[in-house]
């Protein structure tokens, strides 16, 4: 499963009013780098502008994770046409985009179409059930031999 992300569509929904801030492209892609090792998927990131270092060192060994910028003068849009149309098989890819032309393009191409809105439900979802799992993982550290003695002390008396 893949999924191929409009990466300014889902910060307007993640971040509204705030979807411009640099620092918020850093916590989608955070986001995103614990999404994909939850649900163990590919993610394709696709912003519009130049390319951010910081960005490109946070991905930098994410194997599952890719982030893909224009080239000057060209639209994230063009690149997820072309993505799309590259693909062989699209019956396992989600494209992400609140843009109706790419998501009439992305079911012409058999591809499974979701709104910025709608990713936002299932990624803030993943997060919410894998932050319980780990909750839920946790061990409970043994008392040490002087918290069993105070302890043991204790229900004597």
């Amino acid at each position: 499963m893949a999924y191929l992300i409009d990466g300014n569509n889902l910060l307007g929904h993640l971040f509204p009013g705030a979807h411009r801030d640099p620092d918020n492209r850093l916590k989608l892609v955070r986001r995103l780098i614990a999404f994909q090792r939850f649900t163990r998927s590919r993610v394709i990131l696709v912003f519009d502008g130049p390319p951010s270092a910081d960005v490109e060192a946070m991905v930098r060994g994410e194997a599952r994770l890719a982030v893909l910028n224009p080239e000057p003068g060209g639209s994230a849009d063009t690149i997820l046409e072309e993505f799309i149309a590259s693909r062989r098989d699209t019956r396992r890819l989600f494209v992400v985009s609140t843009d109706r032309g790419v998501r009439a393009f992305a079911r012409e191409h058999g591809a499974t179409s979701l709104t910025g809105r709608q990713f936002a439900g299932e990624l803030n979802g993943a997060l919410r059930e894998h932050r319980s799992v780990r909750e839920m993982d946790k061990k409970e550290p043994r008392p040490s031999k002087l918290e069993v003695k105070l302890w043991s002390e204790l229900f004597k008396e």
